[in-house]
């Protein structure tokens, strides 16, 4: 009997996804319940409403925690999906119904692209909004909120460059804060503080025992002094807590600003904003590439059969997910830009995929 097409792509779109659903069912919850095994002790010390550990953070978790794994779902329900088929001789049946190993690709090209898709327009619009009321909770209720910033280097301004030596995040404070406005290569002023204070009512940072020395082209500098000064500057509270958990609160446009603006200003956090621009993009698009992969190696009836195939499947996920996390340190220490940085697992992947891709009818 000769298999349709048409009815074999939709029982292969079918099985893909249901069982991709089935395999973030479980895995969500055994994640749900090793996460509150970690940090019940924090919920419980820090009085976490009940509400709020669910509605603000685990129902924003888990679209976040989806989202950054969905590639290694789509690629271990691949695997064993297609190995049952191949255990049972569907895939002998299919091929020998007159259907070519690459017919039989499509399905699972247009499942993994529509994946891919889903989750691109997550990463760009939706994850940002969530992580916002994620992160929020982490910092109320799971994370010490005494944190300090170390020697901070910002170009607010051309010719504007802020240095604070250290910034607290318990009370927003920033301890020997430095002003210098550069004209032509030369300091034409320079203002310090013992401590700046951010003050969210005006927006405005309030210096506490400020020295103001304006240079000339004199002997004669002049130099103000005083106990107390509020000066506006192109720089707000916001701009210290930008790492790299921040950058995940910013839809795509406001990071795209963020990028901007740290590039001009030389902020060595830049790197932050960079790495979470190219993930939004290069994660999506290895649901392809893994979900071919997937197929290549598991189609093929084997001895060991499905048992080793999820076996090749998580070493090879966990694998994609380990080059990942190098990657990022390519970026972290300034050996590769964070374009080519984070892009490269999926070309070293995808050059894998397109071999496999060609052996396998074989």
């Amino acid at each position: 009997m000769t298999l349709q097409p048409k009815k074999l792509d939709w029982y292969i779109f079918k099985k893909f996804m249901l069982t991709f659903v089935i395999a973030l069912v479980l895995i969500i919850g055994i994640v749900i319940v090793f996460d509150i095994s970690e940090k019940i002790d924090k919920f419980v010390a820090n009085q976490a409403p009940l509400r709020a550990i669910i509605v603000d953070y685990y129902m924003n978790f888990i679209p976040f925690f989806v989202n950054m794994y969905s590639a290694m779902f789509v690629f271990i329900s691949v695997i064993f999906f297609t190995s049952r088929m191949a255990a049972n001789s569907e895939i002998i049946a299919i091929l020998s119904g007159g259907v070519s190993f690459h017919r039989m690709m499509v399905p699972y090209i247009v499942a993994s692209s529509i994946i891919a898709l889903v989750s691109l327009g997550l990463n760009l619009y939706v994850i940002p909004r969530s992580n916002q009321q994620r992160l929020l909770f982490e910092r109320e209720f799971v994370k010490d909120k005494r944190t300090a910033v170390r020697d901070v280097h910002y170009q607010i301004a051309p010719g504007q460059f802020v240095y604070v030596e250290s910034f607290s995040t318990w009370n927003n404070t920033a301890y020997r804060f430095t002003l210098e406005s550069i004209e032509d290569n030369k300091i034409v002023s320079k203002l310090s503080a013992e401590t700046a204070a951010w003050d969210s009512l005006s927006g405005a940072w309030n210096l506490k025992k400020y020295f103001i020395r304006d240079y000339t082209s004199g002997m004669s500098d002049q130099i103000r002094s005083g106990a107390q000064l509020d000066t506006v500057i192109a720089l707000t509270v916001d701009d210290f807590y930008r790492n790299a958990q921040t950058v995940q609160t910013l839809p795509y446009n406001e990071l795209q600003s963020l990028i901007k603006t740290q590039q001009m200003r030389g902020d060595s956090n830049i790197m932050y904003a960079q790495i979470e621009k190219h993930n939004r993009w290069a994660m999506p698009f290895s649901c392809i590439i893994l979900t071919i992969i997937g197929v290549a190696l598991s189609s093929r009836k084997k001895r060991g059969g499905l048992g080793w195939n999820l076996a090749l499947g998580i070493a090879i996920t966990f694998s994609y997910i380990l080059f990942q996390r190098f990657a990022q340190m390519f970026v972290y220490t300034g050996i590769m830009p964070p374009g080519l940085a984070i892009w490269i697992p999926n070309f070293l992947f995808a050059i894998i995929a397109a071999f496999l891709y060609r052996v396998a009818p074989k």
